[in-house]
Protein backbone atom coordinates (compact mmCIF):
# COMPACT_ATOMS: atom_id res chain seq x y z
CA UNK A 1 0.00 0.00 0.00
CA UNK A 2 1.44 3.64 -1.33
CA UNK A 3 2.33 5.24 1.66
CA UNK A 4 1.15 9.38 1.01
CA UNK A 5 2.32 10.54 4.70
CA UNK A 6 5.56 11.27 3.46
CA UNK A 7 4.68 13.33 0.00
CA UNK A 8 2.37 15.06 2.43
CA UNK A 9 4.14 16.57 4.98
CA UNK A 10 6.36 17.59 2.77
CA UNK A 11 3.55 19.73 0.65
CA UNK A 12 2.54 20.48 3.78
CA UNK A 13 5.91 22.43 4.29
CA UNK A 14 6.04 23.83 0.94
CA UNK A 15 2.45 25.09 1.34
CA UNK A 16 3.61 26.82 4.45
CA UNK A 17 6.07 28.35 2.48
CA UNK A 18 4.83 29.19 -0.75
CA UNK A 19 1.72 31.41 1.78
CA UNK A 20 4.27 32.83 4.10
CA UNK A 21 6.56 34.45 1.69
CA UNK A 22 4.17 35.14 -1.22
CA UNK A 23 1.88 36.19 0.85
CA UNK A 24 3.93 39.41 1.98
CA UNK A 25 4.26 40.71 -1.55
CA UNK A 26 0.54 40.02 -2.07
CA UNK A 27 -0.91 41.39 0.90
CA UNK A 28 0.99 44.56 0.27
CA UNK A 29 -0.77 44.54 -3.29
CA UNK A 30 -3.83 43.73 -1.26
CA UNK A 31 -4.23 46.81 0.70
CA UNK A 32 -3.74 49.15 -1.93
CA UNK A 33 -6.19 47.50 -4.33
CA UNK A 34 -8.52 46.78 -1.79
CA UNK A 35 -8.09 51.29 -0.27
CA UNK A 36 -8.21 52.01 -4.24
CA UNK A 37 -10.97 50.14 -5.24
CA UNK A 38 -13.24 51.97 -2.97
CA UNK A 39 -12.12 55.25 -4.51
CA UNK A 40 -13.35 54.17 -7.98
CA UNK A 41 -16.37 52.88 -7.05
CA UNK A 42 -17.30 57.03 -6.70
CA UNK A 43 -14.68 58.69 -9.15
CA UNK A 44 -13.88 57.44 -12.71
CA UNK A 45 -10.52 57.85 -14.25
CA UNK A 46 -10.70 61.13 -16.96
CA UNK A 47 -12.13 60.50 -19.75
CA UNK A 48 -13.70 62.85 -22.89
CA UNK A 49 -16.92 60.64 -23.86
CA UNK A 50 -19.53 61.77 -27.38
CA UNK A 51 -21.56 63.35 -24.67
CA UNK A 52 -18.97 65.78 -22.83
CA UNK A 53 -17.69 66.60 -27.27
CA UNK A 54 -21.67 66.93 -28.30
CA UNK A 55 -21.70 69.65 -24.92
CA UNK A 56 -18.70 71.48 -25.88
CA UNK A 57 -19.39 71.77 -29.73
CA UNK A 58 -20.98 74.58 -31.61
CA UNK A 59 -23.72 74.42 -33.43
CA UNK A 60 -23.23 73.23 -37.14
CA UNK A 61 -22.82 75.80 -39.68
CA UNK A 62 -24.91 73.62 -42.30
CA UNK A 63 -24.37 76.57 -44.96
CA UNK A 64 -20.61 76.10 -44.50
CA UNK A 65 -20.64 72.56 -45.49
CA UNK A 66 -19.98 72.39 -49.55
CA UNK A 67 -17.72 68.88 -49.23
CA UNK A 68 -20.06 65.72 -48.52
CA UNK A 69 -19.05 62.58 -46.49
CA UNK A 70 -17.92 60.74 -49.56
CA UNK A 71 -15.09 63.10 -50.58
CA UNK A 72 -14.67 63.39 -46.78
CA UNK A 73 -13.62 59.52 -46.83
CA UNK A 74 -11.58 59.57 -50.09
CA UNK A 75 -9.99 62.59 -48.41
CA UNK A 76 -8.58 60.61 -45.31
CA UNK A 77 -7.61 57.75 -48.13
CA UNK A 78 -10.25 55.60 -46.26
CA UNK A 79 -9.99 51.68 -46.92
CA UNK A 80 -14.21 52.04 -47.15
CA UNK A 81 -16.73 54.44 -46.08
CA UNK A 82 -16.24 53.96 -41.74
CA UNK A 83 -18.15 52.48 -38.96
CA UNK A 84 -17.75 55.92 -37.74
CA UNK A 85 -17.83 58.89 -38.94
CA UNK A 86 -19.18 62.67 -38.17
CA UNK A 87 -19.21 66.24 -38.47
CA UNK A 88 -18.82 68.86 -35.66
CA UNK A 89 -17.47 72.58 -35.90
CA UNK A 90 -14.06 72.82 -35.35
CA UNK A 91 -12.81 76.68 -34.90
CA UNK A 92 -15.32 78.31 -36.73
CA UNK A 93 -15.50 75.72 -39.74
CA UNK A 94 -17.21 72.23 -40.15
CA UNK A 95 -15.13 69.19 -39.95
CA UNK A 96 -15.72 65.10 -41.04
CA UNK A 97 -14.25 62.80 -38.16
CA UNK A 98 -13.16 59.80 -40.26
CA UNK A 99 -12.34 56.90 -38.00
CA UNK A 100 -10.37 54.36 -38.97
CA UNK A 101 -9.19 51.49 -36.32
CA UNK A 102 -7.08 53.66 -34.23
CA UNK A 103 -6.65 56.81 -36.90
CA UNK A 104 -8.88 59.88 -36.49
CA UNK A 105 -8.38 62.05 -39.42
CA UNK A 106 -9.76 65.19 -39.83
CA UNK A 107 -11.13 66.51 -42.99
CA UNK A 108 -12.22 70.10 -43.67
CA UNK A 109 -16.17 70.16 -45.18
CA UNK A 110 -15.75 73.40 -46.63
CA UNK A 111 -12.59 73.38 -48.52
CA UNK A 112 -11.78 69.16 -48.32
CA UNK A 113 -7.82 69.66 -46.58
CA UNK A 114 -7.10 67.28 -44.05
CA UNK A 115 -6.39 68.52 -41.03
CA UNK A 116 -3.02 68.18 -40.13
CA UNK A 117 -0.18 69.45 -37.27
CA UNK A 118 -1.88 72.61 -35.53
CA UNK A 119 0.25 74.70 -33.08
CA UNK A 120 -0.60 75.89 -29.45
CA UNK A 121 -2.37 78.90 -31.12
CA UNK A 122 -4.45 76.95 -33.39
CA UNK A 123 -5.27 74.76 -30.95
CA UNK A 124 -5.92 77.46 -27.67
CA UNK A 125 -8.38 78.93 -30.21
CA UNK A 126 -10.16 75.25 -30.46
CA UNK A 127 -10.24 75.72 -26.70
CA UNK A 128 -11.62 78.83 -26.47
CA UNK A 129 -14.47 77.52 -29.11
CA UNK A 130 -15.57 74.82 -27.04
CA UNK A 131 -15.66 76.53 -23.94
CA UNK A 132 -16.86 79.75 -24.27
CA UNK A 133 -15.54 82.82 -22.13
CA UNK A 134 -12.72 81.10 -20.48
CA UNK A 135 -9.22 82.21 -21.24
CA UNK A 136 -7.22 79.33 -22.14
CA UNK A 137 -3.62 79.73 -21.53
CA UNK A 138 -0.90 76.86 -22.56
CA UNK A 139 0.89 75.10 -20.38
CA UNK A 140 3.17 72.70 -22.17
CA UNK A 141 2.98 70.47 -25.10
CA UNK A 142 3.82 67.12 -24.24
CA UNK A 143 4.24 63.54 -25.25
CA UNK A 144 2.31 62.19 -22.68
CA UNK A 145 1.46 62.22 -19.29
CA UNK A 146 -0.39 60.76 -16.27
CA UNK A 147 -3.77 60.70 -17.81
CA UNK A 148 -2.90 60.46 -21.57
CA UNK A 149 -0.79 57.38 -21.30
CA UNK A 150 -2.85 55.06 -23.27
CA UNK A 151 -2.09 54.08 -26.16
CA UNK A 152 -5.90 55.58 -27.75
CA UNK A 153 -3.75 59.11 -27.46
CA UNK A 154 -1.12 57.80 -30.34
CA UNK A 155 -2.59 58.97 -33.07
CA UNK A 156 -3.21 62.47 -31.81
CA UNK A 157 0.02 63.16 -29.76
CA UNK A 158 1.97 65.49 -29.02
CA UNK A 159 -0.45 67.12 -26.85
CA UNK A 160 -1.30 70.81 -25.90
CA UNK A 161 -2.15 70.89 -22.57
CA UNK A 162 -4.24 73.83 -21.67
CA UNK A 163 -5.40 76.13 -18.45
CA UNK A 164 -8.76 77.26 -18.38
CA UNK A 165 -9.85 80.36 -16.14
CA UNK A 166 -12.89 78.49 -14.97
CA UNK A 167 -13.73 77.90 -11.42
CA UNK A 168 -13.65 74.08 -11.79
CA UNK A 169 -9.96 74.16 -12.44
CA UNK A 170 -10.55 72.41 -16.18
CA UNK A 171 -7.41 71.56 -18.24
CA UNK A 172 -8.02 70.57 -21.69
CA UNK A 173 -5.81 68.55 -24.22
CA UNK A 174 -5.93 68.99 -27.77
CA UNK A 175 -3.78 66.54 -29.99
CA UNK A 176 -1.49 68.51 -32.16
CA UNK A 177 -2.66 65.98 -35.23
CA UNK A 178 -5.75 66.56 -36.11
CA UNK A 179 -6.32 69.57 -34.04
CA UNK A 180 -9.32 67.45 -31.50
CA UNK A 181 -9.99 67.69 -28.51
CA UNK A 182 -8.75 64.23 -26.63
CA UNK A 183 -9.83 64.94 -22.79
CA UNK A 184 -10.18 67.26 -20.16
CA UNK A 185 -9.68 66.77 -16.34
CA UNK A 186 -10.44 68.84 -13.44
CA UNK A 187 -8.53 69.09 -9.62
CA UNK A 188 -10.99 67.28 -8.01
CA UNK A 189 -10.86 63.80 -10.14
CA UNK A 190 -6.74 64.26 -10.74
CA UNK A 191 -6.13 63.85 -6.79
CA UNK A 192 -8.67 61.40 -6.52
CA UNK A 193 -7.27 59.23 -9.24
CA UNK A 194 -3.86 58.96 -7.76
CA UNK A 195 -5.56 57.07 -4.84
CA UNK A 196 -8.06 55.26 -6.99
CA UNK A 197 -7.19 54.04 -10.58
CA UNK A 198 -3.57 54.94 -10.82
CA UNK A 199 -2.52 52.23 -8.09
CA UNK A 200 -5.60 49.88 -8.87
CA UNK A 201 -4.55 49.74 -12.28
CA UNK A 202 -0.56 50.01 -11.43
CA UNK A 203 -1.53 52.71 -14.19
CA UNK A 204 2.14 54.60 -13.53
CA UNK A 205 3.17 56.71 -16.62
CA UNK A 206 6.53 55.06 -16.85
CA UNK A 207 5.50 51.09 -16.44
CA UNK A 208 1.83 51.75 -18.76
CA UNK A 209 4.04 53.47 -21.35
CA UNK A 210 5.12 50.18 -22.40
CA UNK A 211 2.08 48.04 -23.12
CA UNK A 212 3.75 44.56 -23.21
CA UNK A 213 5.58 44.82 -20.17
CA UNK A 214 2.43 46.42 -18.27
CA UNK A 215 0.20 43.62 -18.72
CA UNK A 216 2.87 41.22 -18.32
CA UNK A 217 3.15 43.15 -14.33
CA UNK A 218 -0.39 42.79 -13.55
CA UNK A 219 -0.96 39.20 -15.05
CA UNK A 220 1.95 38.26 -12.03
CA UNK A 221 1.15 40.43 -9.52
CA UNK A 222 -2.46 39.12 -9.66
CA UNK A 223 -1.34 35.50 -10.39
CA UNK A 224 1.19 35.53 -6.99
CA UNK A 225 -2.13 37.26 -5.33
CA UNK A 226 -3.94 34.48 -6.41
CA UNK A 227 -1.31 31.61 -4.95
CA UNK A 228 -1.32 33.32 -1.98
CA UNK A 229 -5.12 33.17 -1.74
CA UNK A 230 -5.61 29.76 -2.61
CA UNK A 231 -2.95 28.64 -0.42
CA UNK A 232 -4.26 30.63 2.52
CA UNK A 233 -7.42 28.88 2.43
CA UNK A 234 -6.14 25.47 2.49
CA UNK A 235 -3.79 26.38 5.31
CA UNK A 236 -7.10 28.27 7.15
CA UNK A 237 -8.84 25.21 6.46
CA UNK A 238 -6.49 22.93 7.95
CA UNK A 239 -5.81 24.45 10.79
CA UNK A 240 -9.14 25.21 11.78
CA UNK A 241 -10.91 23.15 14.11
CA UNK A 242 -14.94 23.27 15.16
CA UNK A 243 -15.44 19.99 16.79
CA UNK A 244 -12.05 19.26 18.51
CA UNK A 245 -11.07 22.44 19.68
CA UNK A 246 -7.75 24.22 21.04
CA UNK A 247 -7.46 25.27 24.53
CA UNK A 248 -9.94 27.64 25.96
CA UNK A 249 -12.30 26.57 23.59
CA UNK A 250 -10.76 28.59 20.28
CA UNK A 251 -11.15 27.43 16.82
CA UNK A 252 -8.10 29.20 15.87
CA UNK A 253 -4.31 28.04 17.27
CA UNK A 254 -3.02 31.29 16.98
CA UNK A 255 -3.03 34.66 19.27
CA UNK A 256 -3.08 38.23 17.91
CA UNK A 257 -2.81 39.47 14.44
CA UNK A 258 -2.52 35.62 13.36
CA UNK A 259 -5.88 34.89 14.75
CA UNK A 260 -7.36 38.30 12.60
CA UNK A 261 -5.91 36.90 9.60
CA UNK A 262 -6.57 32.76 10.38
CA UNK A 263 -10.45 34.15 10.81
CA UNK A 264 -11.15 36.91 8.86
CA UNK A 265 -9.45 34.63 6.16
CA UNK A 266 -11.59 31.74 6.37
CA UNK A 267 -14.90 34.40 6.27
CA UNK A 268 -13.50 36.44 3.36
CA UNK A 269 -10.69 34.58 1.50
CA UNK A 270 -13.22 32.87 -0.96
CA UNK A 271 -14.25 36.54 -1.91
CA UNK A 272 -10.87 37.93 -2.17
CA UNK A 273 -9.98 34.86 -4.21
CA UNK A 274 -12.29 35.47 -6.71
CA UNK A 275 -11.40 39.22 -6.56
CA UNK A 276 -7.92 38.75 -7.46
CA UNK A 277 -9.04 36.49 -10.23
CA UNK A 278 -11.65 38.17 -11.50
CA UNK A 279 -8.93 41.33 -11.78
CA UNK A 280 -6.37 39.07 -13.81
CA UNK A 281 -9.18 38.04 -16.08
CA UNK A 282 -9.69 41.97 -16.93
CA UNK A 283 -6.12 41.60 -18.77
CA UNK A 284 -8.24 39.14 -20.45
CA UNK A 285 -5.27 36.64 -20.81
CA UNK A 286 -4.88 34.30 -23.86
CA UNK A 287 -8.41 36.29 -25.11
CA UNK A 288 -10.23 34.02 -23.26
CA UNK A 289 -13.08 36.58 -22.86
CA UNK A 290 -13.08 37.30 -26.53
CA UNK A 291 -15.99 37.70 -28.55
CA UNK A 292 -16.38 34.78 -31.26
CA UNK A 293 -16.20 34.82 -34.95
CA UNK A 294 -19.70 34.75 -35.96
CA UNK A 295 -21.30 37.20 -33.39
CA UNK A 296 -18.50 39.57 -35.30
CA UNK A 297 -19.62 38.39 -38.30
CA UNK A 298 -22.53 39.50 -37.81
CA UNK A 299 -22.03 42.94 -36.16
CA UNK A 300 -19.46 43.44 -39.53
CA UNK A 301 -22.37 42.53 -41.72
CA UNK A 302 -25.00 45.07 -40.15
CA UNK A 303 -22.21 48.24 -40.76
CA UNK A 304 -20.82 46.82 -44.19
CA UNK A 305 -22.10 49.84 -46.21
CA UNK A 306 -23.23 48.97 -49.57
CA UNK A 307 -20.71 49.85 -53.28
CA UNK A 308 -22.48 53.20 -53.82
CA UNK A 309 -21.36 56.61 -52.53
CA UNK A 310 -22.98 58.40 -49.82
CA UNK A 311 -25.20 61.09 -51.06
CA UNK A 312 -25.90 64.19 -48.78
CA UNK A 313 -27.78 67.34 -49.90
CA UNK A 314 -27.62 70.03 -47.39
CA UNK A 315 -30.32 72.50 -49.04
CA UNK A 316 -33.05 71.12 -46.32
CA UNK A 317 -30.76 70.66 -43.36
CA UNK A 318 -29.12 74.75 -43.70
CA UNK A 319 -32.44 75.36 -41.55
CA UNK A 320 -31.99 73.86 -39.02
CA UNK A 321 -30.10 74.73 -35.87
CA UNK A 322 -28.91 73.43 -32.77
CA UNK A 323 -27.21 70.34 -34.52
CA UNK A 324 -24.17 70.22 -33.02
CA UNK A 325 -22.65 66.58 -34.32
CA UNK A 326 -23.73 64.91 -37.06
CA UNK A 327 -22.97 61.08 -37.80
CA UNK A 328 -23.04 59.54 -41.48
CA UNK A 329 -23.90 55.61 -41.24
CA UNK A 330 -25.81 52.99 -43.55
CA UNK A 331 -28.47 50.32 -42.87
CA UNK A 332 -28.68 48.07 -45.43
CA UNK A 333 -28.88 50.20 -48.25
CA UNK A 334 -30.61 53.62 -46.61
CA UNK A 335 -28.15 56.60 -46.15
CA UNK A 336 -28.98 57.62 -42.74
CA UNK A 337 -28.50 60.89 -40.39
CA UNK A 338 -28.36 61.14 -36.94
CA UNK A 339 -28.05 64.24 -35.31
CA UNK A 340 -27.31 65.68 -31.84
CA UNK A 341 -29.34 68.51 -31.10
CA UNK A 342 -27.78 67.69 -27.06
CA UNK A 343 -25.72 65.07 -24.70
CA UNK A 344 -28.76 63.16 -24.93
CA UNK A 345 -31.03 64.09 -27.70
CA UNK A 346 -30.48 62.21 -30.85
CA UNK A 347 -33.03 62.43 -34.39
CA UNK A 348 -32.32 60.29 -37.13
CA UNK A 349 -32.66 62.04 -40.66
CA UNK A 350 -32.98 61.28 -44.35
CA UNK A 351 -29.71 62.76 -45.68
CA UNK A 352 -31.11 63.74 -49.22
CA UNK A 353 -34.32 65.91 -48.07
CA UNK A 354 -33.82 66.35 -44.15
CA UNK A 355 -36.68 64.67 -43.40
CA UNK A 356 -37.41 62.97 -39.38
CA UNK A 357 -36.75 58.62 -40.35
CA UNK A 358 -38.56 56.39 -37.87
CA UNK A 359 -38.05 52.70 -37.30
CA UNK A 360 -40.48 49.79 -35.97
CA UNK A 361 -39.27 46.97 -34.35
CA UNK A 362 -40.53 44.24 -36.48
CA UNK A 363 -38.62 46.43 -39.30
CA UNK A 364 -35.22 45.65 -37.47
CA UNK A 365 -35.63 42.44 -36.50
CA UNK A 366 -36.45 41.39 -39.72
CA UNK A 367 -33.57 43.02 -40.81
CA UNK A 368 -31.46 41.32 -38.00
CA UNK A 369 -32.82 37.71 -38.85
CA UNK A 370 -29.96 36.77 -41.27
CA UNK A 371 -27.01 37.91 -39.30
CA UNK A 372 -26.11 34.30 -38.49
CA UNK A 373 -26.24 32.20 -41.18
CA UNK A 374 -28.08 28.70 -40.25
CA UNK A 375 -29.40 30.10 -37.52
CA UNK A 376 -32.98 31.07 -36.25
CA UNK A 377 -33.54 34.10 -34.57
CA UNK A 378 -35.77 32.85 -31.25
CA UNK A 379 -35.24 35.95 -29.32
CA UNK A 380 -36.81 39.18 -30.50
CA UNK A 381 -36.94 41.27 -26.72
CA UNK A 382 -37.06 45.33 -26.82
CA UNK A 383 -35.71 46.00 -23.15
CA UNK A 384 -36.66 48.95 -21.20
CA UNK A 385 -34.82 48.66 -18.35
CA UNK A 386 -31.76 46.75 -17.61
CA UNK A 387 -30.89 42.67 -17.60
CA UNK A 388 -27.98 40.96 -16.71
CA UNK A 389 -26.01 41.23 -19.44
CA UNK A 390 -27.17 44.87 -20.91
CA UNK A 391 -27.03 47.47 -17.94
CA UNK A 392 -25.70 50.80 -17.41
CA UNK A 393 -23.33 50.24 -14.02
CA UNK A 394 -20.37 51.10 -15.80
CA UNK A 395 -20.64 51.41 -19.46
CA UNK A 396 -23.83 53.83 -20.72
CA UNK A 397 -25.68 51.19 -22.19
CA UNK A 398 -28.72 53.00 -23.96
CA UNK A 399 -32.20 52.03 -23.48
CA UNK A 400 -34.88 51.11 -24.84
CA UNK A 401 -32.74 48.82 -26.91
CA UNK A 402 -33.77 45.72 -29.05
CA UNK A 403 -31.93 42.12 -28.08
CA UNK A 404 -32.10 39.40 -31.34
CA UNK A 405 -30.63 36.34 -30.14
CA UNK A 406 -29.94 33.76 -32.25
CA UNK A 407 -31.07 29.51 -31.43
CA UNK A 408 -26.57 29.01 -32.47
CA UNK A 409 -24.43 26.55 -30.61
CA UNK A 410 -22.53 30.53 -29.37
CA UNK A 411 -26.15 31.79 -28.71
CA UNK A 412 -25.20 34.62 -30.51
CA UNK A 413 -26.78 37.79 -29.78
CA UNK A 414 -27.17 41.55 -31.24
CA UNK A 415 -28.27 44.14 -29.51
CA UNK A 416 -29.98 47.43 -31.65
CA UNK A 417 -31.02 50.83 -31.02
CA UNK A 418 -34.63 51.33 -32.06
CA UNK A 419 -34.78 54.74 -32.83
CA UNK A 420 -31.33 54.70 -34.87
CA UNK A 421 -31.06 51.52 -36.04
CA UNK A 422 -27.29 51.43 -35.26
CA UNK A 423 -26.18 48.07 -33.50
CA UNK A 424 -24.99 48.69 -29.98
CA UNK A 425 -23.82 45.30 -28.47
CA UNK A 426 -23.25 42.09 -28.97
CA UNK A 427 -23.10 39.21 -27.11
CA UNK A 428 -22.26 35.34 -27.48
CA UNK A 429 -21.45 32.66 -25.09
CA UNK A 430 -17.68 33.70 -24.65
CA UNK A 431 -18.61 37.32 -24.07
CA UNK A 432 -21.55 36.34 -21.16
CA UNK A 433 -19.29 33.97 -19.34
CA UNK A 434 -16.32 36.82 -19.48
CA UNK A 435 -18.92 39.15 -17.78
CA UNK A 436 -19.82 36.84 -14.89
CA UNK A 437 -15.97 36.24 -14.56
CA UNK A 438 -14.28 39.88 -14.59
CA UNK A 439 -17.49 42.53 -13.91
CA UNK A 440 -19.88 40.37 -11.68
CA UNK A 441 -17.12 38.76 -9.33
CA UNK A 442 -14.77 42.39 -9.69
CA UNK A 443 -17.79 45.14 -9.15
CA UNK A 444 -20.30 43.00 -7.77
CA UNK A 445 -22.81 44.41 -10.43
CA UNK A 446 -25.16 42.04 -9.83
CA UNK A 447 -28.38 43.12 -11.20
CA UNK A 448 -30.45 42.90 -7.66
CA UNK A 449 -27.33 45.00 -5.61
CA UNK A 450 -27.38 47.76 -8.71
CA UNK A 451 -30.79 48.14 -8.52
CA UNK A 452 -31.14 48.40 -5.12
CA UNK A 453 -28.12 50.91 -3.90
CA UNK A 454 -26.91 51.87 -1.44
CA UNK A 455 -27.74 48.37 -1.26
CA UNK A 456 -24.48 47.52 -3.82
CA UNK A 457 -22.58 50.45 -1.93
CA UNK A 458 -23.00 48.28 1.38
CA UNK A 459 -22.06 45.11 0.66
CA UNK A 460 -18.94 46.42 -1.06
CA UNK A 461 -17.70 48.26 1.82
CA UNK A 462 -18.77 45.27 4.05
CA UNK A 463 -16.67 42.98 1.63
CA UNK A 464 -13.28 45.47 1.13
CA UNK A 465 -13.13 45.73 4.71
CA UNK A 466 -13.30 42.14 5.31
CA UNK A 467 -10.45 42.09 2.40
CA UNK A 468 -8.45 44.69 4.49
CA UNK A 469 -8.72 42.54 7.53
CA UNK A 470 -7.20 39.43 5.66
CA UNK A 471 -4.62 42.10 3.87
CA UNK A 472 -3.31 44.55 6.58
CA UNK A 473 -2.97 41.30 9.24
CA UNK A 474 -1.19 39.65 6.52
CA UNK A 475 1.37 43.04 6.25
CA UNK A 476 1.82 42.72 9.76
CA UNK A 477 2.31 39.32 10.19
CA UNK A 478 4.92 38.93 7.23
CA UNK A 479 7.08 42.49 8.59
CA UNK A 480 7.38 41.07 12.06
CA UNK A 481 8.87 37.44 10.68
CA UNK A 482 10.77 39.31 8.63
CA UNK A 483 11.90 41.82 11.24
CA UNK A 484 12.77 38.13 13.64
CA UNK A 485 14.59 36.60 10.38
CA UNK A 486 16.81 39.59 10.18
CA UNK A 487 17.12 39.73 13.68
CA UNK A 488 18.01 36.09 13.85
CA UNK A 489 21.01 36.50 11.04
CA UNK A 490 22.12 39.54 13.01
CA UNK A 491 22.57 37.15 16.10
CA UNK A 492 24.20 34.49 14.51
CA UNK A 493 26.87 36.18 12.26
CA UNK A 494 27.75 38.38 15.29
Amino acid sequence: MLNWRPAWKIGKRWLWFVHRWLGVAACLFFVLWFLSGLVMMYVQFPHFVESERVAHSQPLDWSKVRIGPQAAVEKAKAKAFPADLTLSMWSGEPVYRVVEGRKRIGVSAVDGRVIGEIDATKAKAVVASAWPGTSPHLLRTLERDQWTVAQGFNASRPLHLFALDDPAGTQVYVGSKGGEIVLDTNPTERFWNWLGAVPHWLYFTALRSMPQAWNEVVLWTSGIGMVSAVSGLWIGVLRVRLKRRYAGGRMSPYRGWMTWHHLAGLIGGVFVLTWVFSGWMSMNPNDWGGPGEAVMMGRKAWMTPPKTPYPLDTTALRTRTGDRLARFYWLGERPLLLVNTGPDAQRVLDPINGAPVTFTDAELFEKAAGLVPGAHLVMRDRLTRDDAYWYSHHDRAPLPVLRAGFDDPARNWFYIDPKSGRMVGVADNSLRLYRWTFSALHSLDFRFLIAHRPLWDVVVWLLSILGLIVSVSGVVIGWRRIGADLASLKKKRA
